[in-house]
This record gives structure tokens, sequence and C-alpha cells, in this order.
């Protein structure tokens, strides 16, 4: 059978654009034992696929030239020569920006729809919960009373990290791009305080109006100034968990900013970067726990869905100007 995907047709230079991809149509054989046919439903899209694009040594290998490009996807089995799939089964794997995908029975998951809709293993119940709650627990280990910041707050994983951070009874600052998201992040998910970095002249002052009693953990996903400034309204022994430095991955140029040695180390500081796979093997304990808050009407969640497979590019350049609320996904 035929089916469509999307290539990247040429590594872009500073921010991409459409012409980085490319629609074609692929010849797909025909299923072999252990194997399933899926057809997607709804396709993960994050920044960290910016970084792929260029051809630089990373944690994953860069996408390929005249290939399609991958991440989570949530497909529908519509063939099966598998005993443990059937067809109508929904699973989540990690697979090619394809319509229609073949898969072995280990490169999926089934998914229990009747918990929660199936986009939410994309988002909450799926890579980006799973970041937010082990960057938050393990790397910045929140104490009740202390105060949390969170750049691109507004996003996938930071809504995510500022409810948990609540639930753990800390004073939670969101840091977003709109005046509607700020007030998005008090009014739906409780953050106590947010920031409009597009409006605000003087970042130090605000950080330091807002945390009065200064940082205790800070969780980036931004980098560049906004990071900056935070940073030097942080307190002994605070915990940069690192997750993101969106401001920086279309940077042509290698970016110059404060030298924030000095007061990472004379404040005792940990900033410790991470992948959501270094824990791969305490995801169970993360779903559960992040199940519980959520049945508990203790963890929201908002997704910014993209309709249609052919809009998957215009979806991830989407995340670059700040378009997004929450996950952005593209329902095929």
């Amino acid at each position: 059978m035929k089916t469509e995907q999307i290539v990247l047709a040429s590594r872009p230079t500073g921010l991409p654009v459409s012409n980085n991809f490319r629609i074609e149509q692929v010849e797909l054989p025909e299923i072999d034992a252990g194997e399933i046919l899926l057809k997607g439903m709804y396709y993960s899209v994050d920044p960290y696929m910016r970084g792929r694009m260029n051809d630089t040594k990373s944690y994953v290998p860069p996408f390929e030239i005249n290939k399609p490009l991958n991440g989570s996807v949530i497909g529908k089995v519509v063939e099966s020569k598998s005993d443990n799939y059937k067809s109508g089964d929904v699973v989540v794997g990690s697979f090619p920006w394809q319509k229609d995908f073949i898969a072995t029975e280990k490169d999926v998951r089934i998914i229990d729809i009747t918990i929660a809709r199936a986009s939410y293993y994309l988002s909450i119940l799926g890579m980006t919960g799973l970041t937010a709650y082990f960057g938050l627990m393990q790397i910045g280990k929140p104490k009740a009373g202390e105060t949390v910041v969170v750049s691109a707050a507004a996003g996938a994983v930071g809504i995510v990290v500022g409810q948990i951070a609540r639930i753990q009874g800390c004073h939670v600052v969101g840091i977003a791009g709109s005046d509607e998201k700020t007030k998005m992040l008090i009014s739906g998910f409780g953050f106590n305080e947010a920031i409009n970095y597009k409006t605000i002249s003087d970042m130090n002052k605000a950080i330091a109006e807002a945390c009065p009693k200064g940082v205790d953990v800070y969780f980036d996903n931004v980098g560049g100034e906004i990071s900056d400034a935070v940073i030097k309204n942080i307190n002994f022994h605070a915990r940069i968990p690192l997750c993101g430095q969106i401001s920086l991955y279309n940077s042509t140029e290698t970016p110059m900013g404060p030298r924030l040695q000095p007061m990472l180390l004379t404040k005792s500081v940990l900033m410790q970067g991470f992948i959501v796979s270094n824990y791969q093997a305490q995801f169970p304990e993360g779903i559960k726990m992040l199940a519980q808050w959520i049945k508990e009407g203790k963890l929201k969640f908002t997704e910014t869905i993209e309709h249609g497979f052919e809009n998957l590019p215009t979806a991830l350049l989407g995340l670059f100007k700040g378009e997004n609320t929450g996950k952005m996904i593209v329902e095929a």
C-alpha cells in the first residue's frame, strides 16, 4: 500500500522554514509474522526535534536528509499478524512521520483510552508529564514553603511542573510570553504569580518582586536572558533542573551571556541537565503518580491540537513562535 511521509529536505540555518520539509509518497510492504500495521492518530511535536535537524552528535542521532522525521505517535492497529495485538487496539511508540507505518511487537505499548483520551499519552501521561515529574522531583526536590520558578511555564512541561510544585506546597512563579498565558497559569493551573517576559523591561527586578524570598528551585526550559535573570535571584543550596534551552536552539552564533559559575559556586547551587529516558526504569512510578493526581483533580492539562497530517511542519515551526499552550500535537 502507498502512504505519505514527511522528510527532512534540507538542514535549517537558524529558524527552520517550510522549505526544510517535503511530503512524499512511499510504498509499504506487506506485514510479516509478529508485525502490525498502524494508522497514525496523534503525532507529538517537540522542541528537541530542532536539535535533531542539525548534523551534530547528541544523545539521539540527527534526522537524516531525505528521510522522515520521527517522534512519539499514537496509532491504531488496522492489521495484525501478532498474537498480542488485534485490529482496533490503540498503541503508542516512536515512529516516522508517516500516515501509516509498520511496527513490531517490541516497538509499541498498548494504552488504555478509558482512563484518559488518547492524546494524553503523548502529553501528561507520556514523556511530557514524566519529564516534569522526574526533573522536578528527582533534581529539584521541592520542599513545602520554597519558591519554584518555571520558565516556558505555559508550555507542555512547564504547566505540569508548576502544578506538581503547588501539590508539594511551594510558592510557584511562571514565566510565559503573553498576558493571556500568564492569566491562564494563575486562574487555570494554580500558579501563585506569572510574568510576561515580553512586556517586562527589567526581568531581574520582576523576578525579585515575584520571589521576595529568593528562588529555591528553577526549572529551566529556555536558557538565555530569562535564565540569567532568574539565577541572579537564586538562593543558597538552590536546585536547577536543566530541561531545555529553546531560546538558543535556532542561534547561528555562539551566544554570550553572564558567567554563571561564580553564582553557582558561591551559593552552593546544583544545576543538573537531564533527559527523561534517564529515569526509564522508574516510568511506572511516575505514570502512577500522575494518573493519581489527575483522578484526584489536582493535575490539569491543556493541549494545542493542529489538524491534518500535512501540518506537522507548521506545528513544529509554531513551537518557536510560542503558538502553543500546553502540548503541541497534530491529529491526523
